[in-house]
C-alpha cells in the first residue's frame, strides 16, 4: 500500500517575496561591509570588470575572486577569515565557444556565478556572491547618473506614473548643477563654466538633460534626431537597471535602485509618448502637404508611431488607407481607416490598457485632422 508523502513547506515559502529579497539584500550588504577596506576595493574593481564586460563589445568577461574574506562563523557567531583556493580565483566567462553556439554572455555569467555560489567550499561560495554584489552595485551606483527628487502622477487606470507633479518650490536665485546644462567652451579663464538653466518643465523630471518635449509636445531640443537620441539614452538607463536585477534580483530593494527606476521610468514613458505624438503630427502634416500637391492618388499606407510601455520602446501600427492604384485621395479615407484601426486596437490584447489608450488617442488625433471642418 502506497503512502502519500506530504511535501515539507518551510515558513519561508509563505513569506512575502519582497521581504525575502530585502532580507537577501541585507545579508549581502552586511557581508560586503564586513570586509576589510583592501578587500572591498578589490571587489569594487572586479565588480566593475564584470559590469562593464556585460555592456562592452568583448567576447568574454574575466574576473578574480578575492584571496581571502571575512565571514561570520555559524558555530561561534564570531568573524573569521576564510582563504579562497588559488585554483578557484581566476574566472573567464565566454570566448569562442560561446560565440560559436551564439550563446548569451549575460546568461553564461549568471550560470557561472550560480555554480560558484553552490560550491561546497564556503569561501568560494561567499566570494562569488560578493563579486555578484559588487557588480550590481557598480551598475546601479556608478554606471547611471543620479537625478533630481521627483514626484509623478499616474493617469486613471495606469500603473506607471508619468505626469510630473507641479514643483511647488520657488525659483532659486542660485542655479544648481541639476537645474542647468554646462556649456562647453562657454567660460573665460578664471571665471568658471557657463550654466544654461533648463526650462521649468524639464526640471520636473529626474534627468532634465534628457527632456526633449514640453507638456504641449513642443520640441525643446534642436532636432528630432536629438530627441530620439535622448529616448535611446533613457532606454539604455532602464536596460542597465534590468540587467542589474537579472544578475541579482534582490537589488530591486536597494533605495538607490528604486529611486532611479521610478525617476527614469516615468520620464521615459512621458517623453516616449510625446515623441510618438510629435511624429504623428508630422505624418499628418506630410499627408496634407502631399494631398495639396496631388501626390496621393496611387495609394496610401501609414505606420503610426506609438510608445509601448510594456516593451518600453517606440513601435508602429501599420495599416492601409487607400489601396494601391489610381484612386483619388479624399480626406474621408483617412477618417475611415483611422476608425477601423481604432476598432482593431481596442480589441488587441497584445497591448496593455495604457498603451492601447495612448495609441487610440493618436488614431483620434489622425481622425480629427481630416474630419470636415463642420463635423
Amino acid at each position: 500500500m502506497n503512502q502519500t508523502t506530504q511535501p515539507y513547506i518551510s515558513a519561508d515559502e509563505d513569506s512575502d517575496p519582497s521581504q525575502i529579497l530585502a532580507e537577501e539584500y541585507q545579508r549581502q550588504q552586511t557581508l560586503y561591509q564586513a570586509q576589510p577596506n583592501i578587500v572591498q576595493r578589490f571587489l569594487e574593481a572586479q565588480g566593475r570588470q564584470v559590469a562593464e564586460g556585460l555592456f562592452g563589445k568583448a567576447a568574454q568577461i574575466r574576473f578574480n575572486l578575492p584571496d581571502r574574506l571575512v565571514a561570520d562563523s555559524m558555530q561561534s557567531g564570531q568573524s573569521s577569515t576564510l582563504e579562497v583556493a588559488q585554483s578557484a580565483r581566476d574566472q573567464i566567462i565566454g570566448g569562442w565557444r560561446l560565440r560559436l553556439t551564439q550563446g548569451d554572455l549575460g546568461d553564461a555569467l549568471r550560470h557561472r556565478l550560480a555554480e560558484l555560489e553552490q560550491s561546497p567550499d564556503v569561501a568560494v561560495s561567499l566570494a562569488a556572491s560578493l563579486v555578484r554584489h559588487a557588480a550590481v552595485l557598480h551598475m546601479v551606483y556608478n554606471m547611471l547618473p543620479s537625478g533630481r527628487s521627483v514626484t509623478y502622477l499616474a493617469r486613471e487606470g495606469e500603473a506607471i506614473a508619468s505626469i510630473p507633479a507641479q514643483d511647488g518650490e520657488p525659483e532659486s536665485a542660485i542655479t544648481m548643477s541639476t537645474d542647468a546644462i554646462v556649456e562647453e567652451g562657454g567660460s573665460d579663464e578664471g571665471r568658471g563654466t557657463l550654466q544654461v538653466p533648463f526650462v521649468p518643465y524639464a526640471r520636473r523630471f529626474y534627468l532634465p538633460q534628457w527632456v526633449a518635449f514640453d507638456d504641449e509636445d513642443s520640441l525643446l531640443v534642436g532636432s528630432l534626431k536629438e530627441a530620439e537620441s535622448h529616448l535611446a539614452s533613457m532606454q539604455n538607463f532602464i536596460h542597465i537597471l534590468h540587467a542589474a536585477s537579472a544578475l541579482a534580483p534582490y537589488i530591486v530593494t536597494d533605495p538607490e535602485y528604486q529611486k532611479k527606476r521610478y525617476g527614469m521610468l516615468g520620464q521615459m514613458v512621458n517623453q516616449g509618448r510625446a515623441l510618438a505624438r510629435y511624429k504623428t503630427r508630422e505624418i499628418i502634416a506630410k499627408i496634407k502637404e502631399r494631398a495639396a500637391a496631388d501626390n496621393l492618388n496611387r495609394g496610401l499606407s501609414l505606420s503610426l508611431p506609438y510608445f509601448d510601455d510594456q516593451e518600453l520602446k517606440l513601435d508602429v501600427s501599420s495599416f492601409e488607407v487607400i489601396p494601391a492604384g489610381r484612386i483619388m485621395f479624399v480626406p474621408a479615407f483617412v477618417v475611415r481607416a483611422a476608425r477601423q484601426e481604432a476598432a482593431k486596437v481596442s480589441q488587441d490584447t497584445r497591448l496593455n490598457a495604457s498603451t492601447r489608450r495612448h495609441l487610440l488617442s493618436e488614431l483620434a488625433l489622425l481622425e480629427q485632422a481630416f474630419l470636415p471642418s463642420d463635423a
